[in-house]
């Protein structure tokens, strides 16, 4: 890959596997309540050499945890490759453009461009949402940050950041109709991939995925289809009737509590995996990302059951 000037590996693996024209395969971390650094290696323990790049979330449903950035250092010290969640609701355009010369210093690579769950819903409610730019916004600062080596009011970098830029895309929410528009936005706001919603509608997910084919979309930007394995019929029902966005439909749920008492975890593997293999051959879907949410410890099993190892090697 090359060395930078800071001594940290140059270039995005994941950028990388995917121009090649792999089929990548990323995982996803949740930093500690804490500052327990080992927790954050044990759970990176389990991703190693089963995955091309770990999410780090920013204080995901608005709850207080370990800073992206400060885990994401954690990762690359282990010799994982992170991507860089930020949100839109904790920080102003400033500290935003500092985090990332930052992150990018010590070797971060990859960014997630998110807007945030508001803060209602986390564990400081009356907290005040920043909210200066969004989702949108951000992408195009990251972006003229990276190409035009400026910052967001025109100033020159030193040593522009060359992050290879993603945000989400949730297929499933409401109006449906407006969702593979909302695609096209951030793909012309400049970003390079996508990672979606965790995926149990698949019929919907195909009409997604054919309507950005049909509009060259998948031709411009990565996609990689979101896949969380079910743990539990009430996991499912709980995503099912308590979670914005989320399409669960009700065969899912008897599938689980088919399975027999016991097994239903074993059953959500296996649905994932069925996922993974079809999504490997559908046309327009470039990855897959697992969100094995606090079960780091079954990728490795997922991975082998849905054939995407070894991963592959770059230079």
């Amino acid at each position: 890959m090359g060395i930078d000037e800071n001594g940290y590996k140059a270039g995005s693996r994941l950028e990388k596997i995917l121009k090649a024209g792999q089929f990548a395969f990323t995982g996803e971390l949740g930093p500690p309540r804490g500052t327990g650094a080992d927790e954050v290696r044990e759970k990176a323990a389990h991703l190693k050499n089963s995955v091309d790049s770990v999410n780090i979330t920013d204080n995901q449903t608005a709850v207080v945890r370990m800073a992206s950035w400060a885990a994401c250092l954690i990762l690359i010290q282990e010799g994982l490759e992170p991507n860089f969640q930020m949100v839109c609701r904790d920080r102003n355009r400033l500290a935003m453009q500092a985090d990332i010369l930052g992150a990018y210093a010590h070797g971060v690579r990859n960014m997630l461009c998110l807007s945030g769950d508001h803060c209602k819903f986390g564990d400081h409610p009356t907290a005040r949402g920043v909210f200066d730019i969004d989702s949108m916004q951000l992408i195009q600062m990251v972006k003229k940050m990276r190409d035009e080596g400026q910052f967001q009011s025109g100033g020159e970098i030193e040593h522009p950041p060359k992050i290879f830029i993603g945000a989400a895309a949730n297929p499933f929410a409401e109006p449906y109709e407006w969702r593979v528009h909302r695609l096209a936005k951030k793909i012309e706001a400049g970003v390079d991939f996508i990672q979606t919603q965790c995926i149990y509608n698949m019929d919907r997910f195909r009409k997604w995925v054919q309507e950005a084919n049909d509009m060259g979309l998948t031709e411009q930007c990565y996609i990689l289809a979101g896949v969380t394995p079910m743990k539990s019929v009430g996991m499912a029902r709980y995503m099912q009737n308590k979670v914005p966005g989320m399409d669960v439909p009700d065969e899912i749920i008897d599938r689980l509590k088919g399975a027999g008492k016991g097994k239903a975890a074993e059953e959500g593997i296996k649905i994932a995996c069925e996922q993974i293999e079809e999504f490997k051959e559908m046309k327009g879907v470039h990855g897959v990302h697992l969100m094995a949410i606090e079960w780091e410890h079954k990728v490795p099993e997922i991975a082998e059951r849905a054939k995407v190892l070894p991963r592959p090697t770059v230079d």
